[in-house]
């Protein structure tokens, strides 16, 4: 579907056409005709899908074509669940408002107060803000939702699993019933549809796909590795692979980022690491950096990648796998965006099948074991137990549950299976990709 098929106004589709977009992504196509009719909306849909213009275009038309209340204070508020994505749905706010005469700004954490608290005195537009920060000013009274319209609560998810709830649901209880309430999510299930429910009134819903089908553009590879030295030598062949273009490395902690970084360096790659305690100018820094391809390599923890969006991605790495098993979706969705296809690989340690199996239970997907002939794991896959829901061992019962495909070559890093002349073990199940970015 074409943008000019959505009626939109005249100065939202130059903006596009500035921006060069053409043609609007399916969340887009249904859910800008929704919001445009008033009515609140819960849809599930990943970053990478075109959701933020899905949510922004029709509430920049309602701003446009109708006449503000008086007084001071924001007729929109979108909540975003971390900085990095907060500033990206304000870039592209400007982008797309680049026409209207439009105000917008920012309320977000590590950054001063005073322009803050200046900005909120006056008249906006749209305010982007992460809970906490926002939290902060309500309680030192100094925001007025008296002439909000319109509630966006973006990757609702990803706030509930850091512990926002209960600042969402006071927000919301401080804002005008009769506000529209539009809910973004991975998943539609679970505290996310509790609080779906209790925030918005007869809401449309839109649900792209379920987690077993996203990411159909990734190709998805999980290795089993004895200890951290066996990680960093699977690590290192596939940093040896022409097919990888860029790459953002996941560990668990900020240490573990900053320790791997350092030692990619010392290894000849251009990398850099990403994590909460560097500044938010540090961080900004590095994102357009890897951006301009300064950077090859990004050692990046799961919150200060939130909402990373580089074109040019070929490879995802899990050099630790993820606590909470959402992270994973939002994780390899760093790759296989805008049409392009990804490769997301897994390095599973003695200690993460219990995180693996939250995984694919999560995604539906039985992800494919894979094998570097001479970096083999000395183990085996070890048997699920009663404690720890693990999957079956590589020689346990079932339908080939953990054989692993045996990879005589680097060719199967760009998702495509080895060509050569000599034999493979793959498990019983195919591998199974998962879909929308």
């Amino acid at each position: 579907m074409q943008f000019k098929d959505l009626n939109l106004e005249e100065p939202l589709l130059k903006a596009l056409d500035q921006a060069g977009f053409s043609g609007a992504t399916d969340i887009q196509s249904e859910a800008i005709p929704v919001i445009l009719a008033g009515r609140d909306l819960m849809a599930s849909a990943q970053t990478g899908t075109g959701k933020t213009a899905a949510f922004v275009l029709p509430s920049l038309q309602r701003l446009i074509t109708t006449e503000p209340a008086p007084g001071v204070g924001p007729r929109m508020l979108v909540l975003a669940p971390t900085r990095e994505l907060a500033m990206q749905v304000s870039d592209n706010v400007r982008q797309l408002s680049g026409f209207c005469r439009i105000t917008s700004g920012n309320v977000v954490g590590g950054m001063p107060y005073p322009p803050q608290m200046k900005m909120l005195r006056r008249s906006l537009d749209i305010l982007v803000a992460t809970p906490g920060r926002l939290m902060d000013h309500m309680e030192a009274g100094r925001v007025d939702f008296s002439r909000l319209e319109v509630l966006v609560l973006d990757e609702a998810d990803r706030m509930l699993d850091m512990g926002f709830v209960d600042a969402v649901k006071k927000i919301a209880a401080a804002t005008p019933k009769n506000r529209q309430t539009l809910l973004f999510s991975a998943t539609l299930e679970g505290r996310v549809l509790t609080i779906a429910k209790q925030l918005l009134n007869d809401p449309a819903r839109i649900q792209l796909a379920a987690n077993h089908d996203q990411h159909a553009s990734i190709s998805q590879h999980i290795h089993q590795a004895d200890n951290f030295a066996h990680k960093n030598r699977l690590l290192s062949h596939y940093l040896g692979c022409e097919t990888l273009s860029q790459a953002v490395i996941f560990t668990s902690t900020k240490r573990g980022a900053d320790k791997l970084a350092k030692q990619l360096k010392e290894q000849g790659h251009t990398s850099a690491a990403l994590h909460g305690d560097m500044g938010q100018g540090a961080r900004k820094r590095t994102v357009e950096q890897m951006r301009r391809g300064k950077y090859r390599l990004l050692v990046a923890t799961d919150v200060a990648a939130r909402g990373l969006d580089i074109k040019g991605i070929s490879h995802v790495f899990n050099f630790d796998l993820p606590m909470v098993a959402e992270d994973y979706v939002h994780r390899i969705g760093r790759t296989g965006r805008g049409g392009a296809t990804g490769t997301a690989i897994s390095l599973v340690g003695p200690d993460d099948w219990g995180k693996l199996v939250s995984i694919e239970r999560l995604t539906g997907t039985k992800l494919q074991r894979e094998i570097v002939v001479g970096l083999e794991p000395n183990a085996r896959e070890p048997r699920p137990t009663a404690g720890n829901g693990n999957s079956r061992g590589r020689n346990g019962n079932g339908a080939g549950n953990g054989r692993a495909r045996r990879s005589y070559s680097s060719q199967h890093a760009s998702g495509k299976p080895p060509r050569h002349g000599g034999s493979t073990r793959s498990g019983g199940q195919s591998r199974n990709r998962s879909s929308a970015s």
